[in-house]
């Protein structure tokens, strides 16, 4: 085994498992999510990157990837008067119509008709109140929060994908020297699953399940498809769309929300000094999902000492790991000049937060989008 296809895979998985649990844990306890519930989600998707990522790299001989969704986190933590089973039913709707995506290829082509720069208007006003936040925290805690930041800025310079991570070293390492926070008690039981029986309720349903089901087909799967290919390998898209949601679906019934195809990960993991033969750089995704079944079986130790984190350190954290796809989701959503209009007001209404009938606004901020650029495309061309 190659010592730099165990360090990359390594390198993957605490990039994504610091650069945005952070935000995971902000949207288990939007959905008033107990510790013990917070450590089954954790658990559970954990262990369902791992499984997917070994099996489908083992499957197919290419190294695949697996993430949770971090916009889809990002539109849980920003849900109100929504429980915790609501969600969960919410999340088997997502993980079956991205199952369905893979098996019924028609409602695959629909979901593409949606245009691209109205889907990143909505992931963009799902990110956007979160990134807003670091000046309050800054504000509020600047001895923690601003060398932090500068941490991050310094970091990204050279290595953008760590700099999240080395930000979130600076602030456990500030928080807990200079007393902000108190470690505590490290023991290390074994981490549980909780079942919890899902409640389906239309207007989470509408408000939750379609946008984080849109949101994590637009902005995860298909940029994972897409690293792939740029490798030079050929995504097996339909299996993958249907494992990923056959373990969303599972693991939801613990708590968590969707896996899906990763990107920046994915590329850390599919760089040419991990194995000169391509044909073998599958491995790296077999000890990739490895990795991520040992941070499964940590987490009751990890969950703990972030959770003795200052509340506004944590909100930097998550403003600070969504900077990089808020950019990367307003580049997308105004790109194309045929849909700019329809994409402001997607963004508008998606970063406004206001629920309607108790729907979320990230839904009401797609269904107006759509409807102004339907509006302006029907207009008679002008001769």
């Amino acid at each position: 085994m190659r010592i730099p296809m165990i360090s990359a895979a390594l390198v993957a998985v605490l990039v994504g498992y610091g650069s945005t649990l952070a935000l995971v844990l902000s949207a288990a306890a939007a959905l008033g999510a107990t510790p013990a519930q917070t450590a089954s989600w954790i658990f559970a998707i954990a262990a369902a990157k791992a499984v997917g990522s070994a099996f489908l790299s083992f499957r197919y001989r290419i190294p695949v990837v697996l993430a949770w969704s971090t916009p889809g986190a990002a539109l849980l933590a920003a849900t109100t008067n929504v429980t915790l089973p609501e969600a969960v039913g919410a999340f088997l709707v997502a993980a079956a119509l991205i199952a369905l995506t893979g098996a019924f290829r028609p409602l695959g082509r629909l979901i593409a008709r949606i245009p691209d720069g109205i889907a990143a208007a909505m992931l963009a006003g799902v990110l956007l109140p979160f990134c807003l936040k670091a000046s309050l925290a800054a504000q509020s805690l600047p001895a923690l929060v601003l060398p932090m930041i500068a941490m991050f800025l310094a970091v990204r310079l050279k290595n953008p994908a760590l700099a999240v991570l080395a930000a979130l070293a600076t602030g456990l390492v500030l928080a807990f020297v200079t007393g902000a926070a108190q470690l505590p008690p490290l023991t290390l039981p074994l981490p549980t699953l909780i079942f919890i029986p899902p409640a389906f309720r239309l207007d989470v349903l509408l408000g939750i399940g379609i946008p984080l089901y849109l949101v994590t087909m637009a902005s995860q799967n298909l940029p994972g498809f897409a690293t792939l290919r740029a490798a030079g390998y050929e995504p097996p898209v339909a299996p993958a769309l249907i494992t990923t949601g056959a373990l969303s679906a599972i693991a939801g019934l613990f708590g968590a929300h969707t896996v899906n195809m990763a990107a920046i990960t994915a590329s850390i993991c599919l760089a040419e000094d991990t194995h000169p033969d391509r044909s073998q750089r599958w491995k790296t995704g077999v000890i990739y999902g490895g990795f991520w079944m040992v941070i499964a079986l940590l987490s009751p130790v990890i969950l703990p000492i972030l959770a003795a984190l200052p509340p506004a350190l944590m909100m930097a954290l998550v403003a600070l790991a969504l900077l990089a796809p808020l950019m990367g989701a307003l580049t997308a959503a105004f790109t194309p000049p045929h849909s700019r209009f329809a994409a402001t007001v997607t963004l508008t209404t998606a970063a406004s937060g206001v629920a309607a009938f108790g729907i979320g606004a990230a839904f009401w901020g797609l269904l107006a989008g759509l409807a102004v650029y339907a509006l302006e495309h029907l207009r008679t061309p002008s001769t």
